[in-house]
């Protein structure tokens, strides 16, 4: 039986050097061992990621993700410290600032964290007022102000209180997540419980899991059978949240920690990103970087190669695609130093750059670019872009529905105003060529029109066809009023209207079209311009020709013959028999047997 769903948690990562108490101060605070593995326990060092959770004086739950210090473990304790919005730091009364404290310390500016918690533990065995002066310099220095700073002893209890309260204080600061927000859930860790299948644990940041849902993994699509938090089932879980998700339709063989649980078709997947760069103490550039780096983000962990685009811009290849928006945070690390950088992600679907002068170019749109999503941003960019593709990339429907001026939306497309203007007089120019260069027929198809003129879609044509002033019907597009010009047949084809007009139903024949210089692309344009009928076996007769039959046949004694009706007519048979089927083709007269026919009142 599942309880109730889970909407109301606070997330916060432990940092700070090794053998500093962190874990020691989550075990006070919880009750719970955070260090699950036996050789953790073992050696009584943090190794992996632990976790634990414990309920606030004002009822909130806070789950704490226990990260190592130890520089061995780094990788794990950037996993651990990735996707938690708030940081409880920790640095121990009795040994002060340690190397571990500066490399933790360095990660956390580099993600852009900005809600942390000062913790000096060990307070009952030295006077926490320098090690609290340093820290909070070491911090400050750092671009990193504590909301608060406590000084405790998990074994004597002091400041234990106290610690609570500001945690409270802290939690209450953090911005509320969005619960309709699309799902991203890095996986730490992966394994199997028997009778229960597959599951994944992760910080989920935003966003709400149902149990049923379908999610993203790697391309494929796997099933939520059952979610855990708190070690409780829960019908669905929101952000922010510790969850455990048991998967259907994957086995642990195929998972690792960095892949995400993904909202189907939310999320653009890259391995190539353009990111602004915050730079290490001593580095001036990026081109003074290693080209070889460690990408952290999320849990994920992947060796990214670093382009340099003017001093702090970069462009970042990584071996695996990613899902990643324009926003998020991520570290370079550089393995043999230890060093590390902030990466602020500007661009998850950035331009090629093949041309010469393409990155300088680059670095100068990346120095004006800000971070997040800005639909006109990357509209423009692209020309024009897709409703979907613009969600994925982070894009609201309510910006989509009222998008900014300079933007112009038709069903799911969203142009440039500047490209649809392009396009506009890109199909006035292809129509007047076409007309100059083919007036038999000047009406240009709408297909070969967009062509031509670089359009991307058909359906773009009409709308465009309209704002240009253009006409757009049957399938063909053309100015307004145009008609086919015959050239040195227009003569001719006069004749052959003013010799039918007297006589309706003597159809020229083959001699007299000759004279009159009207060949089959001159017919067929006449035709297609309204001012000729064609008729079975090439019969030409004036378009109004069978009206002007039904008024005569309409005075003969019913039913008629085809002689009587030839007669009538005054043609001949070739004509008679082709505009008597034409007629029944239209309803118009009714054929009773192979010699009689009537008028259809």
């Amino acid at each position: 039986m599942t309880t109730a769903p889970l909407t109301s948690m606070s997330v916060v990562a432990t940092a700070g050097h090794v053998d500093h108490g962190k874990s020691t101060l989550v075990r006070a605070l919880t009750g719970m061992e955070p260090d699950r593995w036996e050789e953790e326990k073992r050696r009584a060092l943090t190794i992996d990621l632990g976790y634990a959770w414990t309920t606030l004086p004002s009822g909130c739950t806070v789950a704490f993700v226990d990260v190592p210090g130890h520089r061995r473990f780094i990788g794990n304790m950037l996993a651990g410290l990735g996707p938690v919005p708030a940081v409880m730091f920790v640095v121990a009364a009795d040994e002060s600032w340690k190397p571990q404290s500066a490399e933790h310390l360095a990660a956390a500016a580099a993600l852009g964290v900005e809600h942390v918690l000062l913790a000096i533990t060990r307070a009952d065995l030295a006077d926490p007022g320098p090690a609290t002066r340093r820290a909070t310099a070491e911090l400050a220095d750092a671009g990193i102000t504590p909301m608060r700073s406590v000084a405790v002893s998990a074994r004597t209890g002091a400041g234990m209180d106290a610690l609570r309260g500001a945690l409270d204080d802290l939690v209450a600061g953090l911005p509320r997540p969005d619960p309709e927000a699309r799902v991203r859930l890095w996986i730490d860790r992966s394994f199997t419980i028997t009778g229960a299948g597959t599951v994944v644990t992760g910080t989920l940041p935003a966003g709400t899991i149902h149990v049923g849902d379908t999610l993203e993994l790697s391309g494929r699509r796997v099933g939520v059978r059952s979610l855990q938090s708190l070690e409780q089932p829960r019908e669905s879980v929101s952000g922010t949240a510790r969850v455990a998700v048991n998967l259907r339709g994957v086995g642990t063989e195929e998972l690792h920690r960095g892949q995400a649980l993904l909202t189907p078709g939310a999320w653009p997947t890259t391995s190539v990103l353009d990111a602004r760069l915050t730079l290490p103490s001593g580095s001036r550039t990026v081109a003074e970087l290693p080209e070889r780096l460690m990408l952290h983000i999320g849990t994920a962990a992947l060796e990214a190669r670093v382009r340099p685009l003017g001093s702090d811009g970069a462009r970042l290849t990584v071996e695996e695609p990613l899902p990643l928006a324009s926003g998020d945070r991520a570290i370079l690390r550089d393995p043999g130093t230890g060093r590390v950088a902030g990466a602020l992600v500007l661009d998850v679907d950035p331009p090629e750059l093949r041309r010469r002068g393409a990155g300088a170019r680059r670095a100068e749109e990346l120095a004006a670019r800000t971070a997040g999503v800005d639909l006109a941003t990357e509209v423009v960019a692209r020309g024009h872009l897709g409703a979907a593709e613009a969600r994925r990339l982070g894009v609201g429907d309510d910006e989509l529905d009222h998008p900014p001026h300079g933007i112009v939306r038709h069903s799911d497309l969203l142009v440039d105003s500047r490209v649809w203007a392009r396009w506009q007089q890109a199909l006035r120019d292809v129509t007047a060529d076409h007309a100059r260069t083919h007036p038999l027929e000047p009406w240009m198809a709408a297909e070969a029109a967009r062509t031509a003129a670089g359009i991307p879609r058909l359906d773009l044509v009409a709308p465009l066809a309209r704002s240009a002033g253009l006409l757009h019907e049957g399938g063909r597009v053309h100015e307004p009023g145009l008609t086919a010009s015959l050239g040195a047949a227009e003569a001719g084809l006069a004749a052959i209207e003013a010799r039918l007009e007297e006589r309706p139903f003597a159809a020229p024949e083959q001699p007299d079209l000759d004279a009159a210089r009207l060949g089959p692309r001159e017919i067929g344009a006449a035709v297609r311009a309204g001012r000729l009928l064609r008729l079975r076996d090439g019969i030409l007769l004036q378009p109004i020709a069978p009206a002007k039959a039904m008024r005569i046949l309409a005075g003969l004694p019913q039913p008629f013959t085809t002689s009587e009706a030839r007669a009538a007519l005054g043609t001949t048979r070739r004509v008679a028999i082709p505009l008597l089927e034409h007629l029944d083709e239209k309803g118009w007269t009714r054929r009773l047997d192979a010699g009689h026919r009537e008028v259809v009142r």
